[in-house]
């Protein structure tokens, strides 16, 4: 999957939790999401002083459902639940098992949150 195909499929699945997604629809829609964050930041460093964010604020809110969704389908993908990813909540010893697992590669067979992707 492709960069463009990769945020033109996580954002059409905006609001879908259920089902899979390839490790490429996530690495690349993350880095997206980190790029169009970078430039906000830039934007309201420049505009403000970097005193209020709000365009920051504005592109994290955008994305946090969608972002949300593909890391949920990631981790089916894996044959995890998409609870799993409250471990973001819990600083470093959280983060190491959830980067693990969304690198791995997903399961080859259909699993419980249906057919295998790619």
């Amino acid at each position: 999957m492709s960069f463009s195909q990769a945020i033109a499929a996580a954002m059409g699945k905006y609001f879908t939790f259920s089902g899979r997604a390839m490790r490429s629809e996530y690495w690349w829609f993350t880095l997206f999401i980190g790029l169009m964050c970078w430039g906000a930041s830039l934007v309201d460093a420049a505009g403000n002083q970097g005193k209020n964010g709000l365009i920051t604020a504005a592109v994290h809110l955008i994305f946090l459902i969608p972002q949300t969704s593909c890391v949920t389908r990631r981790l089916h993908d894996t044959g995890r639940s998409g609870w799993w990813q409250l471990l973001w909540l819990v600083p470093l010893i959280g983060w190491i098992p959830l980067i693990l697992w969304l690198a791995r590669k997903g399961e080859a067979e259909e699993n419980r949150f249906g057919p295998a992707v790619g």
